[in-house]
């Protein structure tokens, strides 16, 4: 996707249960701190996204 469109920007995107379980943990975080993840946080029962973090 870079090659062929450099513009775009990739989201992870989880459902809530899976943030919050791994996320929200201190070792999530740090993944999370060191490897500066775009994600989509989202609740698939109501369609709403939780979360949106750049």
């Amino acid at each position: 996707m870079a090659r062929t469109e450099p513009d775009r920007k990739l989201y992870l995107a989880v459902h809530k249960e899976v943030f919050f379980d791994i996320f929200e943990e201190p070792l999530g975080r740090l993944l999370l701190e060191d490897y500066h993840v775009p994600m989509i946080v989202f609740d698939f029962k109501t369609e709403e996204i939780v979360k949106w973090t750049d």
